[in-house]
C-alpha cells in the first residue's frame, strides 16, 4: 500500500510539471521574471548566475527555484518554480501521511523567491533601453567591439573626449598611452593616426574647426600644460604653450599668469602659474580653452596672426561661485554663436556671449550632477555627469538630453548592462547614415577612472524606464 501511494504521488508530480505551471506561479514572480522586458534574449547581460534552492522532505532534496543568466539571455526555471509552487497548491504534500502547513510552506517558498530574485537583480538586474521620451538609447555592442584590439590595454586610461569634421563625418578621439585616432562616419573602423610621440599624451578636450578653409583638430593636454594645433593627418602644426600675463582684456587673468612669490623654492626656479587645460572648442576665428584643474579657472582665448596662434584677447571667468565665476570649468562648446561652459563642481551648465557676457545657467539640471562636457545633437544638448548621482541607486554616471530650457531624458548607461563602466568623462552624438538616407543618431561613450568605450544607439519606438531616484513618485512613462 505505501509503494503504490508513492507510485501515486510521484505520476501527480510528474503531471504537474507537465501543466501549465505558469499559471501556477505567483503572479508576483512572474512580473519579476518577465516584467521590464527582463526576459527578452536581446538583454545585454555578460554574465552567468544561477540562484535555486532546496526543499527536502523526508530526506529528498529537490530543485524548486532556478534563473539562469548566460550569453546575454535570462531564462526562468519556469518548470522547477511550476513544480514547486503546483506540487503545494495542488497535491496533498504529504510526509509521514501528515500535513505539513501548506500555507505556511508557500509563505516562506515565496519569501526565498523574493529574496533571491531581488540578490539577482540587484547585480544583475538590466533593460534593453534607457531613457525617457523621444531620447531613449540602447547599447549596440557591436559598434563598441570596433575598439581596436590593439588599444584594449590602453583603454582603462581613457580620459580624453570625442569631436567630429561635419564635413566628412569622421570622428577623432585620443587614446592615453595609444595615440590618437580617426573614426569612420559608420563607426566600424578605427585608425590610428600621427607618429608624434605628443599624441601619446591624454588628449583631455579636442576639437575640429576649419579656419581660413583649412580644417584643423586642436587638443587640450591638461597634465603636460598645452594646446596641440594639428593637422588632419596628426600632424603637429603648433604648441601652444602657458600665457605669461599680459596677453589678455581681463586682469584677473593677466595677474593669474604673471604673479611672481616672494620666494622661490627651490632658489633661482622659475615661477609658472599652474595651466592645467581642460577642453578646447572653436568659433568664429577664435579658439576658447577652459583651465578648470587649476586654481586659475578661466575662459581663454587664442587668434592666429601670420600663421602662428597666439593667447588673448578676450578671457572671463577665474575660481568662485558668483555668477561668471568657475569651480572646475571642465568643458566648452560652441553652439549658435554662444559658447557654453561645464562648470562641473557647481552643477552648471553656463551660456555667455562668444565676447564672455554671462547669459545664464541652463535650468532644470539635477541636481548634485557634476556636469562634464556639453554636446549637441540635431533637436537637443547631450550632458554628461562624471559620476552616478550621489543616494541614488544608479549604477553609472548619467547622460541628459536637455532643450536648453528643460530636461527631457536621463539615460542611464548601467541599466544596460555594460561591464566595467561607471564614471562617464565625455558623451557625443553622433549620426550615421544608411544607403537610403536614414539617420540613426548614436551616442559614443568615454568612461573615466576605469575606462571604457562603448557606444549608445538612439531607439525611436524604444520603451521608457524611470531614472533611479530613491522614494520617487511614479511617473507617468511616454511610450
Amino acid at each position: 500500500r505505501a509503494e503504490e501511494t508513492r507510485q501515486q504521488q510521484q505520476q501527480h508530480i510528474e503531471q504537474s510539471s507537465q501543466d501549465s505551471s505558469m499559471a501556477a506561479m505567483p503572479l508576483a514572480m512572474l512580473s519579476r521574471f518577465f516584467g521590464s522586458g527582463r526576459g527578452s534574449a536581446t538583454q545585454p547581460l555578460r554574465a552567468l548566475a544561477t540562484f535555486s534552492f532546496p526543499v527536502s522532505c523526508d530526506g529528498a532534496t529537490r530543485k524548486v527555484g532556478s534563473r539562469t543568466l548566460n550569453g546575454g539571455k535570462v531564462v526562468a526555471g519556469v518548470t522547477a518554480l511550476g513544480f514547486g509552487a503546483a506540487m503545494m497548491h495542488d497535491s496533498p504534500a504529504m510526509c509521514h501521511g501528515q500535513d505539513m502547513h501548506l500555507e505556511a510552506k508557500i509563505a516562506r517558498l515565496e519569501k526565498q523567491i523574493e529574496m533571491l530574485t531581488g540578490q539577482l537583480d540587484a547585480q544583475f538586474g538590466v533593460s534593453a533601453t534607457t531613457g525617457q521620451g523621444d531620447a531613449v538609447f540602447s547599447w549596440d555592442q557591436d559598434l563598441t567591439r570596433a575598439f581596436p584590439e590593439e588599444a584594449k590595454p590602453f583603454e582603462k586610461d581613457l580620459h580624453g573626449g570625442f569631436n567630429e569634421d561635419p564635413d566628412t563625418g569622421i570622428v577623432y578621439t585620443g587614446i592615453p598611452g595609444y595615440g590618437l585616432c580617426s573614426i569612420s562616419p559608420d563607426l566600424k573602423t578605427w585608425s590610428k593616426i600621427g607618429t608624434d610621440p605628443r599624441l601619446k599624451a591624454n588628449n583631455h578636450g579636442i576639437v575640429v574647426f576649419k579656419h581660413n578653409d583649412k580644417t584643423m583638430i586642436a587638443v587640450a593636454q591638461n597634465e603636460n600644460s598645452r594646446v596641440l594645433i594639428l593637422d588632419l593627418d596628426g600632424t603637429v602644426l603648433q604648441q601652444l604653450d602657458p600665457p605669461k600675463g599680459g596677453e589678455f582684456n581681463f586682469d584677473e587673468a593677466n595677474g593669474y599668469y604673471s604673479q611672481r612669490p616672494i620666494k622661490e623654492c627651490p632658489w633661482h626656479t622659475p615661477h609658472e602659474a599652474k595651466f592645467a587645460c581642460t577642453d578646447v572648442t572653436y568659433l568664429d576665428g577664435k579658439l576658447y580653452v577652459v583651465t578648470g584643474y587649476c586654481p586659475g579657472d578661466f575662459v581663454l582665448t587664442a587668434t592666429e596672426k601670420d600663421g602662428k596662434w597666439e593667447w588673448g584677447p578676450i578671457a572671463w571667468g577665474g575660481k568662485g561661485d558668483l555668477p561668471g565665476k568657475f569651480q572646475t570649468a571642465h568643458g566648452i562648446f560652441a553652439y549658435d554663436d554662444h559658447i557654453f561652459v561645464a562648470n562641473r563642481e557647481a552643477h552648471q551648465v553656463v551660456e555667455f556671449t562668444k565676447d564672455g557676457k554671462l547669459i545664464r545657467s541652463l535650468p532644470d539640471i539635477p541636481e548634485s550632477a557634476r556636469i562634464c562636457n556639453v554636446a549637441r545633437a540635431d533637436d537637443y544638448f547631450v550632458m554628461n555627469a562624471l559620476e552616478p548621482i550621489q543616494h541614488t541607486p544608479a549604477k553609472t554616471a548619467p547622460i541628459y538630453a536637455h532643450t536648453g530650457d528643460r530636461l527631457l531624458s536621463t539615460i542611464e548607461p548601467g541599466n544596460l548592462g555594460i561591464p566595467v563602466l561607471k564614471h562617464l568623462h565625455h558623451v557625443w552624438p553622433h549620426y550615421v547614415t544608411s544607403e537610403d538616407g536614414t539617420r540613426t543618431l548614436y551616442l559614443l561613450v568615454q568612461g573615466w577612472s576605469q575606462g571604457k568605450f562603448a557606444v549608445l544607439k538612439h531607439e525611436v519606438n524604444g520603451l521608457s524606464t524611470p531614472p533611479n531616484r530613491w522614494n520617487r513618485t511614479p511617473e507617468p512613462v511616454v511610450p
